[in-house]
């Protein structure tokens, strides 16, 4: 019954949209005892052994090292007894790896994949099987991190260049990204990016009529928050006169499939000083003018039809490019071409990589990360079809839409456009549109709707002649294809307008040169061994949790049955979604106190903005819509005071105690009463960033509600709550939750990731609508904060993940998982508390899932040591550092996992205490305070093989500075340190110059 009334609100969110065709889970799972937790024949072992790194022999030892008394005492001792769980979570009893697998195969079963003609952004694509095998499917691609330690990351660094080039290429524009969520929060950041660039704020944005209708929507959503009015209309009536017009927004070709030369648009933009945004497609543009040769500013849309599956929406990545002269505007990630401390070509994230965490809410957007696995791929894609393959492809495409066309036309429909790339859309035939829905059911075939008598079709690579054959049956035509083929089709309306592509694209050898399988194999596993995974070591990183990605999780992932799917199929072809959604907003409510779940937003970040929408939405609704101002901690994540700017808030800081790292009460309680009128929100990380579970956390959400605030908890860091603490039972009313840290969705390198909102009853009308799905359940249209994304739940492909790791877990699993990442942190910290000095601890001296060690004191000291130089040197003893410079600057944050053995808790421990006496040998004289084991880390293969060795320490120190990295398993980093100055000064985004590449190869 408590389980019940907890998620009643969350199922009531899914039934209206599920009840078509209702799932259950079939009598073998029913009856095999999933509460009851008795088995006949017990398994050898659970996959919670698996998951969980030290065995009991050792966590018993480890608690001794800690000096508690048990795993329970260390509990009492580290989360405030004021909101410790006392009771177990209400969830399934854990399942086997081969029961589960069963289980999400029926619910795969239960998707019924139709071929889907829909459009509107989303196309069936052929991802090749090499990519799938050894990008997709590889541990040593999906469990990298973002590349914040180049050193370690340079194979996918230029895999990502490679994208931004490939884009660059294709959309005739100067500068690219490494990609966005979507393409629709990438116009959303587009209009940011016009209503910003201006020396004047203009207020006003103009939206063509014929984008797709998700774009309009996230548009909209962002601009209420900036304040910025939205025109949406046709394009060519659209007047710039005024000079209170910052943007527009084109599609090209359009929602409807019509192509047309945007010159005319732009020169009369610019005229006015109005930037124009184009929102495009790769594949056209193999065949079509580019935005850039149109004079368009930025050029931004979804690669997904580039060798990424359809995913019932996500993940995917948008790319988004840019003129010369905004590069300084451009939002996301930016790779470019620096060189090392040798003077070798090198990689990085280039113009302030964490601008969040340096500009907080004077940052360009809130985007950590975004989409770089989905990148890569796409990457990938366009580099084993080169140019000329992806031309035919394109060319097959568009074939084909010209004989639908024909087939289409003389069946007596009429076409509203005949400049068409790979979409038409048609005014059927007097009353023939109920017989051409009934022959498209009869085939399976999904057409896109616009009224009770206009339908559209988007044809894609995957269109084979059968297809093509169904589909004229559909729309009635008496022709054979055979016969459509040879006769004669009229002149291409596109050559006939100047609008076929005749500039170069992907002409750099990287594009020509890996087209046969074995070569492309040979390229990704040669730039995999570049980088550091959790294949080779740890990563510690605090606040990011780089915990084990099972292949069991993963193993849904590349299912046909989860990844072919349109995002805007009708329900009733997706209930195995349905049912796997419904369980998991219910175990995710059940495990954070909440009772409402959106899976829109696409990150965390997104998350974070979602939620405060939603906050603002409530507000207005009640009439309290004056209150705008959000309360930051001065230690919480950069992205907290980004993502309130964009949802229109002002922010305040809030102070944190010097010595405890917590939110000092009494300073927070005057800031609540200073502006407890306009009060709107608090954002509070917890545990905090500071590496402890505040005492105060309670008595800090009673104060914002008393003012008549809202309560938005950061979910970074519930890797250390799961069955411990609730958010929404200790004063949360809205939390993001990061499925890519705590609930095992890897971070493939930079992205994706997933960051659901839950929320408690009240704001539960607010959460994210969306305009083709309309029926969310409870969700409020005319209350709605809006859609965040493009698709309706976000990154959907990706949420099995989630949803097997907590059925495989179950209540007891999770919470010792929890259990076991607090003690894993604190042994830690009392292993490494000797040499260094652990910045925070809680009330009892110890520490959450995390614990800041504190490097400030030694760059003061004569040794001249900073943080950076312990990292890099860190990679020498084969480890990715920890969080460096945050929360505080000059600090080391360590977050250790609750995966990792004892082992390699031991050698991580071990490498920093070797570090701190490498540091002693400088104090003491032993070694030069410039030219020193730290100072010229990393040391990388190309110096220790030199015959001339330039150091005065031996090759051995530098390269095998303990007795267990030995040849056999030592990891290289790639280059040297990189030289950050020369990347700025020399801003360089794309490939490198031919000859540089032919040498290097």
């Amino acid at each position: 019954m408590l389980r019940a009334r907890l998620c009643d609100l969350s199922r009531r969110l899914l039934c209206s949209w599920a009840e078509a065709v209702p799932v259950k889970p079939s009598g073998r799972f029913q009856s095999a005892g999933l509460r009851s937790g008795k088995r006949a024949l017990p398994l050898p072992s659970s996959f919670v052994d698996r998951h969980i790194g030290p065995r009991e022999h050792e966590v018993q030892e480890m608690l001794q090292v800690c000096g508690v008394l048990g795993m329970q005492d260390l509990i009492n001792k580290t989360v405030p007894e004021a909101i410790r769980l006392e009771r177990e979570l209400v969830l399934d009893e854990p399942l086997d790896e081969q029961t589960l697998l069963k289980r999400v195969a029926e619910l795969a079963r239960h998707n019924d994949v139709w071929r889907s003609y829909i459009g509107m952004g989303y196309y069936g694509c052929t991802v090749p099987q090499a990519i799938i095998r050894n990008l997709l499917e590889n541990p040593g691609w999906t469990t990298q991190y973002t590349p914040y330690q180049p050193e370690l990351a340079q194979g996918r660094l230029e895999s990502l260049l490679n994208y931004q080039t490939m884009v660059c290429d294709m959309t005739g524009l100067d500068i690219a990204n490494a990609s966005l969520l979507d393409e629709a929060t990438a116009a959303a950041e587009a209009m940011a990016l016009c209503y910003r660039s201006g020396k004047r704020r203009k207020m006003t944005f103009c939206v063509d009529e014929n984008c797709h209708p998700q774009t309009i929507a996230v548009v909209k959503t962002r601009a209420q928050s900036l304040g910025v009015k939205v025109v949406v209309g046709m394009h060519t009536k659209f007047d710039f006169s005024g000079g209170g017009v910052c943007g527009v927004l084109v599609q090209y070709p359009d929602t409807n499939g019509h192509v047309e030369d945007l010159s005319y648009l732009t020169e009369r933009a610019h005229q006015s000083n109005v930037m124009v945004a184009c929102a495009t497609d790769l594949l056209a543009l193999t065949y079509l003018k580019p935005p850039g040769e149109m004079g368009c500013d930025i050029a931004l849309g979804n690669s997904q039809r580039f060798g990424v599956p359809l995913g019932y929406g996500g993940p995917h990545a948008a790319f988004f490019a840019v003129k010369t002269q905004l590069k300084r505007e451009l939002p996301g990630r930016i790779v470019g071409v620096t060189k090392d401390a040798l003077g070798s070509r090198a990689y990085r994230l280039a113009l302030q990589p964490r601008e969040q965490h340096i500009k907080r809410e004077r940052a360009t957007s809130n985007i950590c990360t975004a989409q770089a696995l989905l990148a890569n791929m796409s990457a990938m894609y366009a580099i084993y079809h080169g140019k000329e393959g992806l031309w035919k492809i394109a060319d097959r495409v568009h074939r084909a839409t010209q004989l639908l066309a024909k087939g289409v036309r003389d069946s007596g429909h009429l076409l509203e456009s005949e400049s068409f790339f790979d979409t038409l859309k048609g005014k059927c035939r007097a009353g023939s549109l109920k017989n051409i829905l009934r022959k498209a059911e009869e085939k399976k075939v999904n057409i896109r709707m616009y009224s009770s008598d206009h339908v559209g079709v988007s044809l894609d690579e995957t269109v084979t002649d059968s297809d093509l054959e169904d589909l004229l049956y559909c729309f009635g035509s008496n022709t054979a294809l055979d016969d459509l083929a040879v006769d004669n089709i009229a002149v291409d309306v596109l050559t006939e307008n100047e609008l076929i592509r005749t500039s170069p694209y992907l002409t750099h050898p990287v594009f020509n040169s890996y087209q046969s399988e074995t070569e492309l194999v040979r390229y990704m596993k040669r730039l995999e061994n570049k980088d550091v995974s959790l294949v080779h070591s740890m990563i510690p990183l605090g606040s990011c949790t780089m915990k084990l990605n099972s292949s069991v999780e993963m193993e849904p992932v590349t299912w046909p049955a989860f990844g072919n799917l349109h995002p805007f199929a009708p329900a009733n072809q997706a209930q195995g979604y349905v049912e796997l959604i419904r369980e998991l907003t219910d175990d995710l409510c059940e495990i954070t106190g909440y009772d409402a779940i959106s899976f829109q937003p696409n990150s965390g970040a997104q998350g974070e903005y979602a939620g405060l929408c939603v906050i603002r939405a409530y507000l207005n609704n009640i009439g309290q819509g004056h209150r705008n101002v959000c309360l930051v901690p001065d230690s919480a994540h950069g992205t907290n005071p980004a993502s309130a700017h964009m949802a229109g808030m002002a922010i305040k800081i809030a102070m944190t105690d010097k010595k405890t790292g917590c939110i000092d009460v009494d300073s927070f309680k005057r800031l609540v009463d200073d502006c407890h009128e306009n009060l709107a929100a608090t954002m509070i990380t917890y545990p905090s960033t500071s590496g402890v579970f505040e005492e105060s956390v309670r008595d800090i959400c009673d104060i914002v509600h008393n003012a008549g605030g809202q309560v938005y908890i950061d979910g970074a860091n519930m890797n250390a709550q799961v069955g411990l603490c609730r958010p929404g039972d200790y004063g949360g009313d809205v939390s993001h939750i990061n499925l890519h840290k705590t609930f095992c969705i890897p971070h493939g390198g930079g992205g994706p990731g997933m960051g659901p909102i839950g929320v408690k009853t009240h704001l539960s009308p607010y959460l994210p609508s969306h305009p083709v799905i309309s029926d969310l359940g409870n969700v409020s249209r005319g209350q709605s904060a809006g859609p965040v994304s493009a698709s309706p739940f976000g990154s959907a492909s990706i949420l099995p993940i989630s949803w097997a790791y907590i059925k495989l877990m179950g209540s007891q699993g999770l919470r010792r998982a929890s259990q076991i990442a607090v003690l894993n942190a604190n042994y830690m910290a009392c292993r490494l508390k000797p040499y260094y000095n652990i910045l925070y601890t809680g009330t009892n001296g110890f520490v959450a899932h995390e614990f800041i060690i504190d490097t400030r004191p030694l760059k003061n000291q004569p040794t001249r040591v900073e943080a950076t130089d312990i990292a890099k040197r860190l990679q020498d003893y084969g480890f990715h550092a920890p969080t460096v410079s945050f929360p505080i600057t000059g600090t080391l944050m360590i977050e250790p996992t609750e995966s990792e053995s004892r082992d390699e808790l031991d050698r991580f421990c071990d490498a920093l205490i070797n570090i701190r006496k490498e540091i002693d040998e400088i104090e003491i004289g032993l070694a030069d305070v410039q030219n020193n084991v730290l100072k010229n880390a990393p040391h990388p293969q190309s110096i220790v093989v030199r015959s001339d060795w330039p150091y005065p320490y031996s090759r051995e120190k530098a390269a095998f500075p303990l007795p267990w990295i030995v040849p056999t398993n030592k990891i290289w980093p790639a280059v040297g340190r990189l030289d950050d100055t020369y990347g700025d000064v020399n801003f360089f985004c794309v490939c490198p110059p031919v000859e540089s590449y032919l040498e290097e190869n």
